[in-house]
């Protein structure tokens, strides 16, 4: 009875969902507390199940789940839910993947941590892109393979035992007390982990954060298809053969738009991208230089994703480290750059830089000329050895249509990858596959990244790839509309408000082809000391913030995504994108950008009415 119960409201609510649910990709800041995010989502959900309210207004004002899209969202969660109550467990137990082979690897990383023996059992057969030389190899992994005619077979072990199973139908599940984890794989549509007993839950938030960093939570698109198998029990549909021509036309364009003559990759997120460009070259430099040590020269400042995700994966493995690079404010990241290099040379290891150009949320290019010359340097180890030459891994999401990777182009004979988040330019905030793309130099390494890309299952889904299709063609008008609006607002910023501090590109970079439709403003602040100077600003930051989003709630959005088709987003770095970086290295300014649609008038006439407020 409650089962029929469940599925009953669940079908309602599908019928009734807001079309949010299965198109927004940014979370809103403003119905969003991150340390409440998927349970305070439930809590309220749950609420409006016991009171059997599936309207859409009601579902509409649920608070953000996760924070769109990676980590989770409301389908995802819905999902979660529902499985949950199948089993009559908490949905905290309950953890779907758009990836098949991450939630594996998410155990196997807290084992790795915690010094633990992991056994992996499956009934049919484990997926293809299993790899586990690999695995135990580049990434570090210990743990054993058994196959077994039914999870009755399995036996006792001293450890963490996983089950995997290959299923074609969501139904309720016999729970063994020797399974520590059941991970069904579907098709196309993903996987879904259950975190089995009270000795498992310890678990949880370790295996959410490899979801947050390393992947994503099942899109919103295959979750609606999950519940509706649920809901219905019918055999999965695989992915149509338009995938492939979809994903010919992507490589065609990222191939255009990058100016590379070489093959791109298309994940599912650009940390999914990132991902696997580290763990390529973390196996490549095995391969190749073996024994040397490996350092990643990461910003502390910028995006957070990256920053965490790169000081992850030096916490798996004895032989990487993590160099910071300064790059923003009284430091020159060419400058930086040549110094960390100078130190990583005497120490005959193996250098991978990775950088934002423009910076974030600075918004500050180097000067290409001199970081060409920095980065092809030659060098000398202590002993008198010629070192290592560097690997420049781009984050062009800020522009991705400058020219770095070609023939003529000015990284051409630096070893130079470079990747972008699709959620932002490339698919106009419609979906958050990233894509990477190398020179000729690192042809060798992208074959490397690739069977990384699948090894983690992380390529792009046909959906993805079937909007990247239609959007990424429209791309470059698009950068170039926004930062017409974005020049626009800023020069009428100087004017209104000459106090205050804007970080954007001058009109020389951007003559150079850097048109970003992001800057940053540090505004005017007052006060007897600095503890109360900050303070002022940063109750300023919010003032403006919100006054915009309720002034003109159809366009501004306290939010953190730019790229968008429409409207203006609003957020501040430290407590958004900045989010796991270090207290003194977070920015505590406003990041504001701006979209090719948007009445900019309008939002002048707000911004003036908050200068007469100050």
């Amino acid at each position: 009875m409650k089962e029929s119960t469940m599925l009953n409201y669940i079908e309602k609510t599908l019928k009734n969902m807001p079309t949010g649910w299965l198109s927004t990709t940014t979370h809103r800041l403003d119905i969003y507390e991150e340390e409440l995010a998927k349970t305070q989502f439930l809590d309220q959900f749950e609420r409006l199940y016991e009171n059997n309210n599936y309207e859409t207004e009601a579902l509409n004002q649920l608070p953000t789940a996760y924070d769109y899209i990676r980590l989770g969202h409301p389908l995802s969660c819905v999902l979660e839910w529902s499985i949950a109550k199948l089993n009559n467990i908490s949905p905290e137990n309950v953890i779907s993947f758009q990836s098949k082979s991450i939630p594996v690897l998410a155990i196997l990383r807290t084992n790795l941590l915690e010094n633990k023996n992991t056994q992996i059992v499956y009934s049919s057969s484990l997926p293809n892109f299993f790899d586990s030389e690999v695995l135990k190899n580049v990434y570090g992994y210990k743990f054993e393979l058994k196959k077994v005619e039914n999870v009755n077979q399995i036996s006792e072990f001293d450890g963490s035992t996983v089950y995997i199973s290959q299923d074609d139908v969501i139904s309720t599940s016999e729970l063994n007390s020797k399974v520590d984890f059941y991970i069904s794989l579907y098709n196309d549509l993903g996987s879904v982990l259950i975190a089995n007993g009270k000795k498992n839950e310890s678990y949880i938030s370790d295996i959410q954060h490899v979801r947050r960093r390393e992947t994503i939570a099942m899109t919103p698109a295959n979750s609606l298809t999950a519940l509706e198998l649920l809901l219905n029990k019918t055999l999965i549909k695989t992915e149509s053969g338009d995938k492939e021509i979809n994903k010919t036309a992507v490589l065609t364009s990222i191939k255009d738009i990058t100016n590379a003559d070489t093959k791109p990759l298309v994940a599912s997120s650009g940390l999914s991208i990132q991902y696997a460009i580290m763990m390529g070259l973390i196996h490549d430099a095995q391969e190749n230089h073996p024994g040397k040590p490996i350092k990643f020269i990461v910003p502390p400042n910028c995006y957070g994703g990256t920053n965490d995700q790169a000081r992850r994966v030096a916490a798996c493995l004895k032989h990487v480290e993590i160099e910071d690079l300064l790059v923003d404010g009284d430091n020159e990241m060419v400058a930086s750059i040549d110094s960390v290099l100078d130190k990583i040379a005497k120490e005959d290891a193996i250098p991978y830089i990775i950088a934002e150009i423009p910076t974030n949320p600075r918004v500050e290019v180097p000067n290409l000329d001199h970081l060409k010359n920095v980065l092809s340097k030659k060098r000398q180890t202590a002993s008198g050895k010629t070192a290592i030459d560097p690997v420049f891994i781009l984050d062009q999401t800020f522009c991705p249509n400058v020219h770095f990777l070609g023939e003529n182009d000015i990284l051409s004979t630096v070893r130079t990858i470079s990747f972008a988040s699709g959620s932002k330019f490339p698919s106009g905030g419609l979906c958050t596959a990233g894509y990477c793309v190398g020179n000729k130099r690192t042809e060798d390494l992208m074959q490397t990244i690739e069977s990384h890309l699948n090894l983690c299952d992380n390529e792009a889904t046909a959906l993805q790839y079937e909007i990247l299709a239609k959007q990424l063609p429209s791309m470059n008008q698009r950068i170039a509309d926004a930062y017409v609006n974005t020049r626009n607002f800023v020069n009428f910023i100087h004017k209104a408000l000459p106090e205050a501090k804007i970080n954007f590109v001058s009109e020389s970079l951007a003559q150079e082809g850097f048109t970003p439709s992001v800057f940053s403003l540090d505004l005017p602040t007052k006060g007897n000391t600095p503890e109360e100077k900050e303070t002022y600003k940063r109750a300023l930051n919010l003032k403006l913030i919100n006054l915009m989003i309720s002034e003109i709630p159809d366009e501004s959005k306290y939010c953190v995504s730019y790229g968008q088709l429409k409207g203006c987003y609003w957020t501040i770095p430290a407590t958004s994108t900045q989010g796991t970086t270090k207290e003194g290295d977070k920015d505590y300014i406003i990041r504001a950008s701006l979209s090719p649609n948007i009445d900019l008038e309008r939002h002048k006439e707000v911004f003036l009415d908050f200068v007469d407020s100050i």
